[in-house]
């Protein structure tokens, strides 16, 4: 086990260079800088340039910001928070993002496993058919056409729920039913294609055979073994929800991780951007190794070291 912890570090400190490499190469493809606008006389904007080193050729300003990365510094914001540290960005943020995510996740779990069980349960069934076709169109609906008719219809035209931040209570239903349907949709077709394929395995019948009812034979072994897809999906899921959505956030209006990130991609805050890229990349490959390792404990037999 630790061997191979050992390798997946290695191999993960390989990825988040390769994908910082990349982001930066792209950024610096743009045409312009953050200090481009019609309010910035050309002046100003090369003076400000040379204050944060942006003049200077790209493999000099690359190995630079690979220093600082190194260190754990991310530089600063260049213009929405100017000369805030992007760490102190992230951690003002992350919070915020992780908690409507973290709630998503388990609205989608909690939802999305049970329902998967009762169509595999009733494969053929009305109720199947039923759980198939919303779990597929809401897999289908992409995630803005899903908030803003949401806030159309429970904010605007019901007037049930808020439009906007996170004051109250009844403020988290929306942006997490938005955040958490296309987890629980997936979820529902994944364990439901994997109990199918389950509970036509021999030891099943084997189990019915022995006279164990059909509960214990569906909730204690055909769905132990169904869960390992559904904990592949889990982790890049938990991933990109803790982050929050993009979409989510900027529709509803809300400070987290998410928001800050398309809008140091509008006002081009390039510090932003790769910090919020590397802290993203670093949550997806820790969050893999933990799913690597919950198969271990989900299933005695897979061996993580070969």
């Amino acid at each position: 086990m630790a061997k191979y912890i050992v390798k997946r570090i290695f191999g993960a400190v390989i990825t988040i260079f390769i994908a910082a490499t990349i982001t930066f190469l792209l950024m610096k493809f743009v045409p312009g800088s953050p200090f481009t606008s019609e309010k910035t006389n050309e002046i100003a904007e090369a003076a400000l340039n040379e204050k944060y080193g942006l003049d200077k050729p790209v493999y000099v300003q690359y190995g630079k910001y690979l220093n600082q990365l190194i260190h754990g510094d991310l530089g600063v914001s260049y213009k929405i928070q100017k000369n805030v540290p992007v760490v102190d960005i992230i951690k003002q943020s992350f919070p915020v993002s992780a908690k409507i995510g973290g709630i998503a996740i388990l609205f989608a779990v909690l939802f999305g496993v049970p329902i998967g069980c009762v169509a595999a349960l009733k494969r053929g069934k009305v109720l199947d058919g039923i759980i198939r076709v919303v779990s597929t169109t809401g897999i289908a609906i992409p995630g803005f056409v899903l908030a803003t008719g949401s806030m159309l219809l429970f904010s605007i035209e019901l007037k049930w729920l808020p439009t906007y931040g996170l004051d109250k209570p009844s403020s988290y239903i929306l942006p997490v039913f938005t955040l958490g349907f296309y987890p629980m949709c997936y979820i529902a077709r994944i364990m439901r294609s994997s109990m199918l394929e389950a509970l036509g395995q021999d030891y099943i019948r084997t189990a019915r055979a022995k006279g164990m009812t059909q509960f214990i034979t569906t909730f204690k072994h055909a769905m132990k073994n169904s869960l390992i897809p559904v904990i592949t999906y889990f982790g890049p899921l938990v991933a990109y929800t803790l982050t929050g959505g993009f979409v989510v956030e900027k529709v509803f209006n809300i400070n987290g991780l998410g928001r800050y990130f398309i809008k140091s991609i509008e006002n081009r805050d390039y510090n932003i951007i790769m910090g919020t890229t590397v802290f993203l990349a670093t949550l997806i490959i820790l969050m893999n190794l933990v799913c690597d390792i919950l198969y271990k404990v989900v299933d005695p037999r897979i061996k993580l070291d070969q």
